[in-house]
């Protein structure tokens, strides 16, 4: 579909060097899947859909670079225990009895949230194969998926799980809002042989990694007895960090791991809600933005955050630095809707085509309603997302060109039917 937004201030590259982001007031042709112009209109160019932007902003949709969507239907089943608590005694055993239409429905209550409060694409770790894939494919949304992989060794399970990826992968070859990455699950679900052979794998069928590193203070006491070095020195040594990186959480971290990080060019993604709310501390953001590591942003599930809105998540990550280093420059507006965009688009090696409203990305796109209390008046845009919006405020979302949401109204997805067949789940598993 061809379409004109008219009359938008939209939040443009900055050409300027200590900024990000320029918001311009101007109109944004779309021609197929791809942003066809900014300002003019392109020769010959007759829409078939005009938007009007009078009040409104244009943003780049926003990229949640961690989460477990199939997880939504587990949301406020497992609050204020202890890490391995939540995951060992409340999480796991769900997960023993939930089936693969669950994760079907999990996946799609995920999606529908997420593209209610922005999020365009979404950086997925998931156990089901087929049905997160099957979920974005149906709603429109973009995607990378990442089969869970855990194992010992040469173990047939493990070897099983590495085929799960492949066939997921190339059942689903023909979409292109779709693209797959090896995800081995930790240090402690996966052990240094099983991690060596994950290295080899996504070497040889040039495939990123995302695996959590480093996230509670327990993960990095287990690693140092069993293998004699923190998890991101286990993750080097097995040659995981030979391969397009992507390191969920990196909180419990020192000075030699950040060096590490930023030698191999890993990218890290920061879950401060999360983090927080399951008591492992904050993650050393500013001291790895100085390093110029890649930091990005991400909700992890909803069973440990609770929320997938990733304008809340901006918020958090803009505030919490601020507190703990008694510094209110420490990260700023700018960087976290860079992290929530651009940085994730980078991490996912999607940033030729989408992380940026520029001319040939696709047009993966979230339209905010100005003329909301929060929003007003509009003194500055990109602080307003980190320090006054909720999500809320996203009227509108276009993915690969094709709106999915218009008027707060989802196109792709029966919202009725979603949250019926979770209430079902929640009572079948959840009680």
């Amino acid at each position: 579909m061809d379409i004109k937004i008219e009359n938008i201030l939209a939040l443009l590259p900055s050409s300027e060097e200590d900024r990000a982001f320029t918001p311009s007031n101007t109109d944004i042709y779309i021609k197929g899947r791809d942003i066809a112009a900014i300002g003019d209109a392109p020769e010959g160019f007759t829409p078939a859909k005009i938007i009007d932007g009078h009040g409104k902003l244009l943003i780049p949709g926003l990229i949640n670079c961690h989460t477990h969507s199939y997880m939504a239907f587990m949301r406020n089943v497992a609050d204020d225990l202890s890490f391995d608590e939540w995951l060992f005694g409340r999480i796991s055993k769900i997960e023993d009895n939930m089936t693969d239409e669950d994760a079907y429905w999990g996946a799609m209550l995920a999606i529908a949230e997420m593209i209610k409060s922005g999020t365009t694409c979404f950086n997925d770790m998931q156990m089901n194969i087929f049905m997160t894939t099957k979920a974005v494919k149906e709603s429109g949304m973009r995607a990378v998926i990442s089969r869970g992989l855990v194992g010992s060794g040469d173990d047939e399970a493990g070897l099983n799980r590495l085929e799960q990826a492949y066939r997921e992968r190339d059942a689903f070859k023909d979409c292109d809002r779709l693209s797959f990455f090896l995800g081995p699950h930790a240090p402690y679900t996966c052990d240094e042989a099983y991690l060596k052979k994950i290295a080899a794998e996504a070497k040889r069928e040039h495939m990123g990694i995302h695996m959590h590193l480093s996230e509670s203070r327990n993960e990095i006491e287990n690693c140092r007895n069993t293998y004699g070095c923190s998890p991101i020195e286990l993750a080097r040594r097995t040659g995981l960090f030979d391969s397009h990186f992507i390191a969920a959480h990196c909180v419990q971290i020192d000075e030699d791991d950040m060096d590490i990080l930023k030698k191999y060019n890993v990218n890290v993604v920061t879950n401060p809600a999360s983090n927080m709310k399951l008591g492992n501390g904050f993650a050393p953001v500013p001291e790895m933005m100085k390093k110029g590591i890649n930091v990005c942003l991400g909700t992890d599930g909803a069973a440990s955050n609770n929320s997938l809105n990733m304008i809340h998540e901006m918020s958090l990550a803009a505030l919490i630095h601020k507190g703990t280093h008694l510094s209110p420059l420490s990260v700023s507006a700018e960087d976290t809707l860079k992290m929530a965009t651009i940085n994730g688009a980078k991490a996912l090696m999607l940033d030729d085509i989408t992380g940026s409203i520029e001319v040939g990305k696709r047009a993966d796109l979230a339209i905010l309603d100005l003329k909301q209390p929060s929003m007003q008046p509009v003194n500055n845009p990109v602080a307003a997302l980190s320090y006054s919006a909720n999500g809320s405020e996203v009227d509108t979302v276009i993915i690969n060109g094709e709106p999915v949401m218009e008027g707060r109204k989802l196109l792709t997805i029966d919202e009725d039917l979603i949250y019926s067949e979770n209430e079902k789940i929640r009572r079948r598993i959840c009680q």
